[in-house]
């Protein structure tokens, strides 16, 4: 790194100096310097390292090398001068030169540059630790062994950073309590379902985190609580490097996990490519009681219903690319990514009723879902003669398949029949995206923008059971074609300047969005709209140690498909689940504070943040028209709300033996809507006893994590994870508080090149979900599934190693699902 920013230095030198020097050195005596730079190992050129030439350690002029490893300095004055050759990963080259009279070009032939092993392994190696950068705008979570390690996939190390939440039932992820958040992997959206997703990117695949909480204008604006932006391996190493790793978890069913990176840099071209795949049983069980209402006066329920789970997952991820660069100033880029997925589900409800007279139900189920999400990446980009200015073009094209084919038995007193289910899903996207950088002075930049997207899902189904219709008659299930489409056109410009400790930046971005829905051919949902979300940054740095910063951006949370899918995601005997293809868009102004103070042994971050949210998108629980015994999950929009709150976190090193990464976040959010409750005046419960009320709920959570590292030897290390989520209370459930505690050991061998984990997550057994309701029925439950596990996994690097990393955008993309998505 220390590296990047000397190559910036002297570049910004070497136009300050061209610039104020060029009129004297006109009609003075100048000269030239010239050579070639190669690897002393490989004896290849080296192409893009920095040359320089000094003066009682000023720079006086400098450049960069050729394709080939050539280089000119020219217009070089008479006078002694040492240069000076970097690159990163290599050792630095001095030699002594002199401009004369009598010579005045200087040839110093092929120089060749040595490996710095040191530098290397700190480029190139996953780290032991991992770390928390504090940024701009955004945190960045360097991901280290002791959080792939954590387990097989990115689901189970995302409860390990702050401020995130993933629900270990449902899969669904949420940041500061909130589940409008996009998830990005290198920039970009999938198709895939973004808690399917999760499940499937192996651990070790996984090289940064990014949680962008408050976005500038340059991003999409979807996503209330931000963005989070996850970042896999991609070396553009010299010669061939490569990367395996293989992991095993274990409680009642084994879990399995390995991946290999690899890749061959040489000359003007950088192929690379991955695979990662995750293979494993997954059990999970759980038990809701639904009590007798003390209040009613005639019909009453007083069960339970035992529900058991149980997944075959396999999930395979292929990546493969290749940067082509034409010259100095121009680089074109493309890869595709393949994900490919299979499912086997199975699980049973037992519904028993405490009335002995009343015959218990039982539900069984089996399901096979297949997918395959493909995605192509083309990206070419332009550099100009003044560092920093830039444009470039991006188009991606991806697409989804899913096939999901579902069996349901009934037995007992339930009176529905045996019936089959048919989900077929097609998903196109396509995101084409312009930008342009211009720093117009070293002390300000400029930034503009436009991006086209369209998205197509087309979901055909198709059922063997029967359904009651508008009249309350039993008929069979008829066939759904649903289909919703949305094409959003976008500009936006950034402006920003920095003024000695104070920068600030301005920006805004534009859009127009058209989203339509058809079900069975009829128009069942239109919206049009324009909007204008406007983001501002400002910063002051009273010294090195101390960092104050505020912003505000406008954001808007896009119903995604999960949400407005009319068609029955799910079902037990008791609840089905289905999206509302009228739901409204919700709109957010989010305004933060953050102070970021390093020590001499760490740095501590605290931030503060204020929502105000227009038109709140809330999961609710209807009861079911058509059998008031029954309920409907379902979204809908709610009343105008406020959420607000505050994030300490840290990072710390007592002693040399002993790193400590500590986070604390509380928010508070108001939440207000209607709510359904059943009560009936006799034994048979109908329409007309459904109460409907108006409810507010102050909503209060807490959450603390914090991760101890122990170095006992150079090749040993220990370490130690507790977590802990505070109780949260919404419309009408509240979940429980809830713990775990990890502890793991890491040992390093070969040289470094490899290392071996073995870590016992959740060692006291305690990392269950908790729920207790009033609304619309009294009851409580209590879910569990496989977090006391035993995982061991090992990884070696290999290849030559020498680093030169390509630099490609990472920027966010589009539609997301019920919460996000990737690619």
């Amino acid at each position: 790194m220390k590296h990047a920013f000397l190559f910036c230095a002297l570049l910004i030198s070497y136009f300050s100096y061209s610039q104020n020097s060029a009129q004297s050195n006109t009609l003075s005596k100048t000269g030239t310097i010239n050579g070639i730079v190669i690897d002393q190992s490989l004896k290849q050129p080296i192409p893009y390292a920095t040359v320089a030439i000094k003066t009682n350690g000023n720079v006086i002029q400098g450049g960069i090398t050729e394709n080939d490893g050539s280089f000119t300095l020219s217009n070089v004055s008479i006078g002694n001068y040492t240069l000076e050759v970097q690159f990163i990963g290599y050792q630095t080259y001095h030699t002594d030169i002199i401009i004369s009279m009598n010579k005045s070009k200087v040839d110093l032939g092929t120089i060749t540059l040595v490996e710095n092993v040191t530098e290397l392994e700190g480029v190139s190696v996953v780290a032991e630790r991992s770390t928390i950068e504090q940024k701009i705008d955004r945190k960045v979570i360097n991901v280290g062994k002791d959080l792939t390690t954590q387990g097989a996939s990115a689901a189970d190390i995302m409860n390990n950073l702050p401020s995130i939440n993933v629900d270990q039932q449902t899969g669904a992820l949420s940041m500061r309590g909130n589940s409008n958040v996009r998830v990005m992997v290198d920039g970009k959206l999938s198709n895939v379902p973004v808690e399917q997703l999760l499940k499937q990117i192996p651990s070790t695949s996984i090289k940064q985190i990014e949680l962008i909480t408050n976005p500038s204008a340059k991003y999409n604006p979807e996503g209330m609580s931000g963005i989070i932006n996850i970042i896999l391996h991609k070396d553009a190493n010299i010669g061939f490097n490569g990367n395996v790793s293989i992991g095993l978890a274990y409680e009642d069913e084994a879990k399995f996990n390995s991946a290999i990176d690899l890749n061959y840099r040489n000359g003007k071209f950088n192929l690379y490519g991955s695979y990662g795949n995750n293979i494993g049983k997954y059990t999970n069980d759980g038990i809701i009681e639904r009590f007798d209402d003390p209040t009613s006066t005639g019909f009453n329920e007083n069960q339970l219903q035992l529900l058991n789970f149980f997944n075959n997952a396999k999930s395979h991820l292929y990546k493969v690319g290749v940067d082509y660069f034409i010259n100095e100033k121009n680089t074109f880029s493309v890869f595709t990514n393949q994900n490919i997925y299979d499912g086997k589900y199975s699980g049973h409800t037992n519904i028993i009723n405490i009335d002995p007279s009343v015959t218990d139900t039982r539900q069984i189920f089996k399901q096979n879902s297949n997918n395959h999400n493909e995605q192509y990446n083309a990206v070419y980009k332009r550099d100009f003669v003044k560092d920093g200015h830039n444009i470039e073009l991006e188009v991606d094209y991806s697409k989804f398949e899913n096939e999901e084919n579902a069996d349901f038995r009934f037995m007992g007193t339930s009176t529905q029949p045996d019936y089959l289910d048919f989900v077929d899903t097609r998903r196109e996207q396509t995101i084409a995206n312009l930008d342009y950088v211009n720093p117009l002075s070293e002390n300000s930049k400029l930034e503009l923008g436009l991006e086209y997207r369209t998205f197509e899902t087309n979901i055909d189904y198709s059922s063997t059971g029967l359904s009651f219709n508008d009249q309350g008659n039993l008929i069979p299930t008829p066939d759904t074609d649903f289909i919703y489409g949305m094409d959003i056109y976008s500009a936006y410009a950034t402006f920003g300047q920095n003024f000695d400790k104070w920068s600030y930046q301005l920006g805004a971005r534009l859009e127009d969005v058209g989203v339509a829905a058809d079900t069975n051919s009829v128009r069942s949902f239109t919206d049009d709209y324009l909007e204008v979300y406007p983001s501002a940054f400002v910063t002051y740095a009273p010294s090195e140690e101390n960092q104050f910063q505020v912003s505000f951006s406008r954001r808007v949370d896009r119903p995604g498909l999960g949400q407005v899918n009319p068609i029955r995601d799910w079902s037990t005997p008791k609840i089905s689940s289905y999206g509302n293809e009228e739901l409204l868009p919700q709109f957010t102004n989010s305004y933060e504070i953050n102070y970021t103070r390093r020590l001499n042994n760490g740095s501590l971050t605290f931030g503060m943040y204020y929502r105000s949210i227009e038109d709140e998108i809330n999961q609710v629980l209807y009861v079911d028209r058509l059998d008031p015994t029954k309920q409907i999950l379902t979204y809908d929009n709610f009343d105008n709300t406020n959420a607000y709150g505050f994030e300490i976190s840290s990072n710390y090193r007592p002693f040399s033996w002993w790193n400590i990464n500590t986070s604390i976040d509380m928010y508070t959010q108001t939440q207000r809507g209607l709510t359904e409750l059943l009560n009936p005046s006799d034994n048979e419960p109908s329409v007309d006893d459904i109460v409907t009320q108006e409810v507010e709920v102050d909503n209060v959570a807490f959450n603390a994590r914090m991760n101890n590292n122990f170095t006992i030897t150079k090749k040993l290390s220990l370490s130690l994870f507790g977590f802990y989520r505070g109780r949260n209370e919404s419309l009408q459930i509240t979940s429980k508080p809830m713990y775990f505690i990890n502890t793991g050991a890491r040992y390093s061998f070969a040289d470094g090149k490899g290392s071996f984990s073995l870590n016992f997550n959740d060692i006291f057994n305690t990392m269950k979900f908790g729920l207790e309701g009033e609304r619309p029925y009294r009851q409580n439950g209590t879910f569990n599934w496989e977090s006391r596990t035993i995982y061991a996994g090992i990884t070696y690097r290999f290849g030559e190693g020498k680093n030169r990393k390509v630099e490609r955008k990472n920027r966010d993309a589009n539609t997301k699902e019920s919460s996000g998505g990737f690619m």
